[in-house]
């Protein structure tokens, strides 16, 4: 039988969508307006001059309609992404998009008979070959979702269906991707696993062999927690972290450690101070700063029952920084979501709220934030559904400094939008992957890449070739130390966004 959490995207279970039209129903709304109460300290407005926002795309259907998981830039310079559904056959796709919005369709899931290619895509990433892999919740062999990798031309390949096991042993309903240091790919699904059904974390290599790694809700009440709805990181220690939404000693969700061989601690259990002040439900995916603590968010709870932006140590010492709804009418935003927080290159962590905001929408139509690591809050942007509404991801950084998102509902046609959104940050580099040894090759992605004339890993100049205007393979040079990678280019010197890693 069809797992019931199939009709439900990730993260999500508990919202309903409020795009109208023939909208899937993704759970069951339970919002909370807590009592208004201005908190100016915490929630500063920036100038009108120093936010640039504009809508790229609005989808309709034809094109896909819901978009769903993070935005990522490709080796071309192009944006990848999902949609949740429309598509030629219904189950949503994979699109490319330049960055000024012209959108091609690369795929239309449910191309092939009872949607064994699956359908309902959740989140793609790029891997360390170029490709992209991500997830389906639905469709596959078994009708429980899939893992499948996508050539940047729209060649997709099915690597896996859950639920092949009996009793979706295997897992059922799988969240997003992470590529590891070893180059086999990691992540959790909502449903399947052991007899209680709230979830695995498995491991897949880039051929399709999977291997569960944990079974959730397998200690006394679920202690452990359940239905991890989000994807993991790996941690600078080469351990895996990230969230349940349910369980935990106190019934609010957790904040997990794992092993590489499947060993998990529990960091934190949600609900631990009164009506949860501390947070219920974390939902998005974490983020490690460079002081080694990890942020994230929470969908609900907090001292205004909002949701919240949290950091915690590898030790598992929790700090609420900010509770959403802190303003009249929740003007500062509700509900952060799946898409989590980005550390963008001034440091500061951006992200993104289902709903708060003015209101254009009946429960706001939801907000881009910004937040330093300290906790002050600044709105961004407000949704008022033209440009669109209900914004289950959260944004990505272009290499051109330029934030990019997606928002599930709104626009033209209720069936979402792609947006951009400036505040003045420059350009800058990323390396893929973020570590290496010396003598492999390493590719850098960045933009206006032609005519660079050195490249350094750590200040030591490095051997290199340009590829094209985005992208540029440089191999580690003996003797490079862990750090930053610059490049040299005609207007300037570019600097990587995180260090890059040398391992022995």
């Amino acid at each position: 039988m069809r797992n019931a959490r199939q009709n439900m995207i990730p993260g999500v279970r508990r919202r309903a969508t409020l795009t109208g039209g023939s909208r899937r129903v993704i759970g069951l709304v339970c919002v909370v307006l807590a009592a208004a109460i201005v908190s100016p300290a915490q929630d500063e407005q920036p100038s009108p001059d120093a936010v640039k926002f504009k809508t790229l795309v609005k989808f309709h259907g034809t094109n896909g309609g819901n978009p769903f998981g993070r935005l990522v830039q490709g080796t071309d310079g192009y944006l990848y992404g999902t949609t949740n559904a429309g598509g030629a056959n219904g189950g949503g796709n994979v699109f490319k998009m330049t960055p000024s919005g012209s959108l091609t369709v690369l795929y239309n899931f449910c191309s092939q008979p009872h949607c064994t290619d699956g359908s309902t895509p959740f989140w793609i990433v790029l891997g360390i070959d170029a490709n992209f892999y991500g997830t389906t919740i639905g469709g596959g062999a078994y009708n429980n979702g899939t893992v499948f990798k996508i050539t940047p031309g729209g060649t997709l390949t099915t690597l896996y269906s859950f639920c092949a096991l009996p009793n979706c042993a295997d897992g059922a309903n799988p969240a997003g991707l992470v590529q590891g240091t070893d180059g086999n790919f990691y992540g959790v699904t909502e449903g399947g696993g052991n007899s209680t059904q709230n979830g695995v974390v498995f491991k897949i290599t880039p051929a399709g062999a999977l291997a569960t790694l944990y079974f959730f809700c397998s200690q006394t009440n679920c202690a452990d927690g359940g239905a991890p709805a989000s994807p993991l990181i790996q941690g600078a220690d080469g351990n895996l972290y990230g969230t349940t939404q349910l369980f935990g000693a106190y019934g609010g969700g957790t904040v997990f450690e794992l092993t590489p061989k499947g060993a998990l601690t529990t960091l934190y259990s949600f609900c631990a101070q009164l009506n949860c002040t501390d947070g219920l439900q974390p939902e998005g995916a974490l983020v490690q700063a460079a002081s080694s603590n990890f942020y994230g968010t929470t969908g609900g709870g907090g001292a205004y029952n909002g949701g919240t932006v949290f950091t915690v140590t590898p030790a598992g010492a929790l700090t609420t920084l900010y509770s959403f709804c802190a303003k009249t009418n929740c003007a500062d935003g509700q509900d952060p979501n799946v898409g989590g927080l980005l550390q963008a290159t001034d440091n500061k962590f951006y992200g993104t709220t289902n709903f708060g905001g003015n209101d254009s929408c009946s429960l706001g139509c939801g907000t881009v934030f910004e937040i330093t690591p300290d906790g002050t809050l600044t709105t961004l942007h407000d949704f008022n559904g033209t440009d669109g509404q209900n914004i289950f991801d959260g944004v990505v950084q272009l290499t051109d400094g330029t934030f990019y998102g997606t928002t599930f509902g709104g626009g033209a046609d209720a069936d979402g939008t792609v947006f951009a959104l400036s505040v003045g940050l420059g350009p800058f580099v990323k390396t893929l992957p973020s570590l290496g040894k010396a003598g492999e090759v390493i590719k850098i992605l960045g933009t206006d890449l032609t005519g660079a004339t050195s490249v350094s890993f750590n200040s030591a100049p490095a051997p290199f070739k340009v590829d094209s205007e985005t992208l540029i393979s440089a191999v580690v040079p003996a003797g490079a130390t862990t750090g930053f990678v610059t490049v040299t280019t005609p207007t300037g010197t570019l600097k990587s966004n995180t260090r890059f890693h040398i391992r022995p």
